[in-house]
Formats: C-alpha cells, sequence, structure tokens
C-alpha cells in the first residue's frame, strides 16, 4: 500500500461542480486509469479519497490536494501522466508525492480576490479596502460549529493583504488562516460589501493559489 497527494487545479467551468461530484469524479478517474484504490471496509466498501481543505463551489483553484493510497507502488509522475486523459475539462493533474507533512500542519491559504466594478475602480478604493481589512476589526457574517449564521471577527485570521488594479478590476492577494479557525477568503469580499457600501463590486471571483504550513513554505 502507497500513499499519495496530489496536486491539482480546479478552473473553468469546472468552478462549479460541487464537493460530492468531484469526489466522484475522481473515484472515476482513477478507474479509467487502471490504478486501484485503497477501500474502506465493511458491506459498502468505496475508494478512500480525502481532501485537504475542500474548495467552495465557484472558486477557482491551482493548488487544491487530494490524499488517497493505491494497492501498488506507483511513481508520482506515472500518476499524473494517467490521470490526465481522465478527468474533465478545468479539472489538472499537476504534481503527486507522498505526503511530507500531515493534514493539522496546514496553516495558511494564499489566494486572489478579484472585485470587478463595471463603471471603473472608485478612486482610492484599494487604499481604503486594504485599511478595512488590515483594521482593528473586520465583522462579518459567519457560520459557526453549530452550522449557524453569527456575526464574526476575521481579523485575526487574516495575514496580508495587497491591491493593485488591473483594467476594471481591484485585485486583492490576501494570506488567509487556514484552519482552527480558518477563513474563507470571499469573506474579504463580504466585509467591503457590509462595511464600505460604496466599494461594493459588481461582481467576486476568488482563486486559490497556494496552501502554506507554518513557516509559510508550500504545504505538501
Amino acid at each position: 500500500m502507497s500513499e499519495y497527494r496530489l496536486v491539482f487545479a480546479k478552473e473553468g467551468r469546472a468552478v462549479w461542480i460541487s464537493h460530492l461530484d468531484l469526489l466522484r469524479t475522481f473515484q472515476r478517474a482513477f478507474i479509467r486509469a487502471g490504478m486501484v484504490i485503497k477501500h474502506s471496509q465493511g458491506f459498502h466498501p468505496h475508494p478512500i479519497l480525502s481532501f485537504v481543505l475542500p474548495l467552495s463551489v465557484g472558486q477557482a483553484s491551482g493548488c487544491e490536494l487530494l490524499d488517497f493510497a493505491t494497492q501498488e507502488d506507483i511513481p508520482g509522475d506515472e500518476i499524473v501522466r494517467r490521470l490526465t486523459p481522465c478527468l474533465p475539462e478545468g479539472i489538472r493533474a499537476l504534481a503527486c508525492q507522498a505526503p511530507v507533512k500531515p493534514v493539522r500542519e496546514l496553516d495558511a491559504l494564499q489566494a486572489e480576490v478579484r472585485l470587478t466594478y463595471d463603471g471603473g475602480i472608485p478612486q482610492g478604493a484599494g487604499e481604503k479596502i486594504c485599511a478595512l481589512l488590515l483594521g482593528e476589526h473586520v465583522v462579518v457574517e459567519k457560520r459557526n460549529k453549530k452550522k449557524r449564521m453569527v456575526d464574526t471577527d476575521i481579523r485575526p485570521m487574516i495575514r496580508a493583504v495587497f491591491a493593485q488594479e488591473d483594467d476594471r478590476d481591484l485585485l486583492l492577494s490576501v494570506t488567509v488562516q487556514a484552519q482552527n479557525p480558518g477563513v474563507n477568503p470571499a469573506l474579504l469580499a463580504a466585509a467591503v460589501e457590509r462595511h464600505l457600501p460604496p466599494l461594493r463590486p459588481d461582481a467576486v471571483q476568488v482563486r486559490r493559489t497556494a496552501m502554506l504550513d507554518g513557516t509559510g513554505k508550500l504545504f505538501r
């Protein structure tokens, strides 16, 4: 039995694939690629696949992680080669290797939050939004452990925010805490809408760019 961690991208139309459908997509892809995945025990065994910090529907990513184990020892680059033609448009296998660190050591996420303004970026928007997100408190509605929406100060979970203009878009490059507790980068856009109504964007797009460990290195 060999354990692996697959790095993959989820982009384009694939961002609308739900977590459950993504799980089924990879189950079928492994079968088509001729790889036997470790299964659960019991009367209804199923392939054991674990996504590290599953991505929200509608968000893109170039750094998603999938943990799994195979019955045979296969080189990581061979797994990528065999999976590539078996995955749908928008999902790409990028790299594969044995897990280096346990999931509990995943510390931070880096992401791009793109705020689109149809009428052009309001003057001073970048400075005002960075001041808000790096201020003393950033209160938004966030789901708690009981699955209820409650006002939560996410400022302690925001590590860094940088803003740059790109045509009609304001691109926020952010680093946020990943877990225990973590914050979805989309909530930073929600904070703008709540606390800076004149700077409310016409559209928001989120793309994960990296997962980091406690030392700031790529989590693998």
